[in-house]
């Protein structure tokens, strides 16, 4: 009885794969706007229907790995090491997704251009970040025992999340998150002269 169950979730999980590639190969090589859904359920030779079965639209078809994401960013907060601090863990985690790309892999950066060239693809992806904050702002809160609605938790989740974007794009990373995280961690302690 388990087996049918186990193969049929094997199958949706292919398709869902088949159609979330299809969809990147297709959006990169023609353009997010000059494809369509009709385009990307032929490519993985499912129905429209099916398509949407498994993405409730044509952007998320690019953000197959959501739930992944922030089951990632969730599990930094819980799991890390005894002693570490969040911000410290944190810093490990979004240091290592900005410089974990395969050598001569240019599909992340295809990807990156593509979403920052698409308005659309823009929004979605920062309404995805935002849901990613509320949630591993809960998870700071959790485990620091405050209330849920605490301020200083949601603020350092947003800078942390917000931190990716100037990492990846700082031309040392490793810098870049060393001086952010260290902020977060210590506190702004910059002495302005009076004006």
């Amino acid at each position: 009885m388990d087996e049918p169950i186990g193969r049929r979730e094997r199958k949706k999980a292919q398709t869902r794969q088949s159609l979330a590639d299809a969809a990147l190969r297709l959006f990169l090589e023609h353009g997010y706007d000059q494809v369509g859904v009709k385009d990307v359920a032929e490519a993985a030779d499912v129905s429209v229907t099916t398509l949407f079965k498994h993405f409730p639209s044509k952007e998320a078809l690019l953000f197959d790995l959501d739930d992944d994401i922030e089951a990632a960013v969730v599990a930094v907060v819980r799991e890390r090491a005894h002693g570490q601090s969040i911000p410290q863990a944190l810093r490990e985690h979004i240091l290592w997704r900005a410089t974990n790309v395969p050598a001569g892999d240019t599909q992340p950066a295809a990807f990156t251009r593509m979403v920052a060239d698409t308005p659309v693809l823009r929004e979605y992806a920062r309404r995805m970040w935002l849901r990613h904050e509320t949630t591993l702002a809960r998870t700071i809160a959790e485990d620091i025992g405050a209330p849920n609605d605490d301020i200083s938790c949601a603020a350092l989740a947003r800078f942390a999340l917000d931190a990716s974007d100037v990492i990846e794009r700082h031309a040392n990373p490793q810098r870049a998150a060393d001086e952010i995280f260290a902020l977060l961690e210590n506190g702004w302690n910059a002495i302005h002269p009076a004006q």
